[in-house]
């Protein structure tokens, strides 16, 4: 009886397909609509690394490019991408335009012996498929604006993104905890400093070299994870534990400092202009530009101080560093504010931190921009 149930209703269905052709047909693309849009879903869900993993997967070579003058953050990030890239079969390369002068930079890239090349031209870039990291708009060197990248890695703010892949997460405190969050997303395993990688039982691994430089790389931007930091940082800074190398930590951290810059220092405390809880400081001209986010960073301490730019010339450029821990004072868009309508500038960055540059023969005087800025730190302008 059952049997004959089951055969009654399949001719009943045989009869309404065949009458109802267009409802059928109806019924299964929205079936295969449904089907297609779970996949995508799915797709879409997948983390951030394993889809770079991926990305990356797909091409044969790929230029890993930093911001001009990097610094450890965006070192310790592009070495990260660099290390997935190889163990997916993709041949990277690491560039950067302008000159790592700062001395905790150079120490940064000689303590951990980096690998990575300087350029001047696009006609330079290692591949044509490249990855912005710690940054999402290229600069920096000739042809720069006509850079297409394929995957943009950064925690800034922009409209910058990449053709294929793109993660720009502007809560993160620094680029070096979203790479090695990506390493936690494909299983990766950090290497002890005292063990090979070839003894480690693991798909994807991240050596010791790679661990001490992201973590230092999520330190130096976070202020040692006291400024900016988000839950995501730590978490990333703890997963990286496990392989670094304290030593090379140390060495990276606290390199000899230049007697320019302590004197860059001693100017900024000394001549600083105060209003309110916001101070302001011109060091002059200086050979070493890097001297002065330094100063800024001395100057943000002072008890009293919430908000500091620091303003230097070097080679014609006048170069702006700010540092906020003033929930009034975004510092990027302040910095940006500050130097609207001036021709050839630019400016920018977090709520922490910003920096800038302004041609000299643009600046209409020198007391005139830094009554601009105290006014963009009001919030009047």
């Amino acid at each position: 009886m059952q049997a004959a149930g089951y055969a009654d209703a399949l001719v009943r269905a045989e009869q309404f397909v065949r009458g109802n052709p267009e409802l059928v047909a109806g019924a299964v693309a929205v079936v295969a609509l449904g089907v297609i849009v779970a996949l995508a879903l799915l797709r879409y869900r997948r983390p951030m690394g394993v889809r770079f993993k991926e990305a990356l997967a797909d091409r044969e070579q790929v230029a890993v490019l930093m911001h001009p003058d990097p610094d450890p953050d965006a070192m310790a990030a592009a070495i990260g991408i660099a290390r997935l890239a190889e163990q997916v079969g993709c041949e990277p390369t690491v560039q950067f335009s302008g000159q790592i002068r700062h001395q905790e930079n150079r120490a940064f890239r000689n303590v951990l012996d980096l690998d990575i090349e300087g350029i001047d031209h696009v006609s330079e870039l290692a591949a044509e498929s490249v990855v912005l990291v710690d940054h999402n708009q290229p600069r920096g060197f000739e042809g720069a604006d006509g850079v297409l990248p394929f995957a943009v890695v950064d925690h800034h703010p922009g409209e910058g993104t990449g053709d294929e892949f793109t993660d720009v997460r502007t809560d993160y405190g620094a680029c070096a905890s979203i790479v090695a969050e990506y390493f936690d997303d494909v299983g990766g395993k950090p290497v002890p400093p005292d063990v090979h990688e070839s003894e480690v039982d693991a798909r994807f691994t991240l050596p010791s070299r790679e661990c001490t430089g992201l973590l230092y790389g999520i330190l130096a931007d976070t202020r040692h994870l006291t400024t900016g930091a988000a839950a995501a940082d730590f978490n990333a800074a703890a997963s990286l534990a496990p392989g670094v190398d304290e030593d090379s930590l140390d060495r990276i951290a606290n390199p000899q400092v230049s007697g320019e810059t302590l004197d860059v220092k001693a100017r900024a405390i000394a001549g600083r202009q105060v209003e309110g809880s916001f101070a302001v400081s011109d060091v002059g001209t200086l050979s070493n530009a890097d001297a002065i986010p330094q100063a800024a960073d001395e100057l943000i301490t002072l008890e009293g101080i919430t908000a500091v730019v620091v303003v230097g010339e070097r080679d014609g450029t006048v170069h702006l560093s700010g540092r906020s821990r003033d929930d009034r004072v975004h510092m990027g868009r302040a910095l940006e504010n500050a130097v609207e309508g001036i021709q050839d500038t630019s400016a920018g960055g977090h709520a922490r931190m910003g920096g800038g540059q302004v041609p000299a023969d643009e600046e209409k005087s020198r007391e005139d921009l830094i009554e601009r800025i105290f006014d963009s730190l009001e919030g009047d302008v």
